[in-house]
């Protein structure tokens, strides 16, 4: 016996199931899934984005296209964004005003060797508190933390009076040998990124290695120092950052022995002033905003280039720090 069911019930039924199976496609499409973003959310997502790089990026654009205007593109209110032709007189009355590659050898020798020495200082330090168990090891993190919180301008005056007495000021020693010892720019907080990674690392690598008779400089060497790749990084970047932009202390210390771009940058106006006196030049030698502003370009360029160089590899080191382990 053949039973038979009329069509214009099955359709319905049918028409109703794709229906639901479209709107669920397209609320999906629209707002997303537990597996991805929807279109919705990536339009806000981006939008976030752009106004947030909008923010930050507004100002360097501004330096770099007002560094390229001529002193006729400054007065003409029309000439806003894009200038009338690519002047590079600016930079050249800069460069010499900073007398740059002098001042920015002196610059990274003051950023980027203390920060080296620094980051593997600080490496040891945090490894050791980490991975040993002595007396006074709360203390010393007390401590640690303590000289983070403290302002510099608190312990300038003693440290002033050391290095004074060991005929430290206005040489280069002055910023290398706190760095040895520990005690450089913000070394608390690269001491805490190293113990915290080092707290993460499996204690059964170790336990391996001492099994197979690795001594505890091999089992850091070999171990410890390769897992902590990405705080070296972190560390360096921020260290020789920290070094380059600090001058409240590098004045003190160094006494204008040694002097770096953003020194330099601090008097520029009556460098160049004593290189182009006011009254015996032109409206073209006259110092103006496009100056300035060529010459702050021109200390943070060097910066610049190295985010840019390293930015990959900082973006990991970020990421693969916050991660704990065992």
């Amino acid at each position: 016996m053949r039973i038979s069911i009329p069509l214009n019930r099955i359709r319905p039924e049918l028409t109703s199931s794709q229906n639901r199976v479209r709107w669920e496609k397209l609320r999906s499409f629209l707002f997303g899934s537990r597996t991805s973003y929807g279109l919705v959310t990536n339009v806000l997502l981006y939008m976030v984005l752009i106004a947030i790089g909008f923010v930050y990026l507004y100002p360097l654009l501004f330096m770099f296209v007002t560094s390229l205007k001529s002193p006729t593109d400054l007065l003409n209110p029309m000439v806003q964004w894009i200038p009338s032709e690519v002047y590079a007189g600016n930079y050249e009355k800069a460069f010499r005003v900073l007398n740059y590659p002098q001042t920015l050898a002196s610059s990274l020798l003051i950023s980027v060797v203390p920060s080296l020495i620094q980051a593997v200082v600080a490496s040891v330090v945090g490894y050791g508190l980490a991975r040993y168990r002595f007396p006074g090891k709360n203390l010393i993190l007390i401590l640690l933390l303590a000289t983070f919180i403290i302002p510099a301008q608190n312990t300038v005056i003693p440290q002033m009076l050391t290095y004074r007495r060991y005929g430290l000021l206005g040489s280069i020693y002055s910023l290398i040998l706190p760095a040895v010892g520990g005690q450089g720019f913000r070394s608390a907080i690269f001491i805490l990124i190293f113990y915290q990674t080092f707290q993460s690392l499996p204690k059964v690598l170790e336990e391996a290695a001492r099994l197979d008779g690795a001594s505890d400089l091999t089992i850091f060497l070999r171990i410890a120092v390769p897992a902590a790749v990405p705080a070296y990084i972190i560390s360096i970047i921020f260290s020789t950052v920290w070094y380059w932009n600090e001058t409240y202390l590098t004045v003190i210390f160094l006494e204008g022995g040694i002097q770096s771009l953003p020194m330099q940058l601090s008097k520029f106006v009556q460098a160049y002033e004593n290189l182009y006196p006011p009254g015996t030049v032109n409206i073209f030698d006259r110092l103006n905003e496009a100056v300035k502003l060529s010459g702050t370009f021109l200390n943070i360029l060097p910066l610049l280039i190295i985010y840019f160089v390293l930015q990959k590899w900082f973006v990991e080191s970020v990421e693969r720090s916050g991660v704990t382990g065992q």
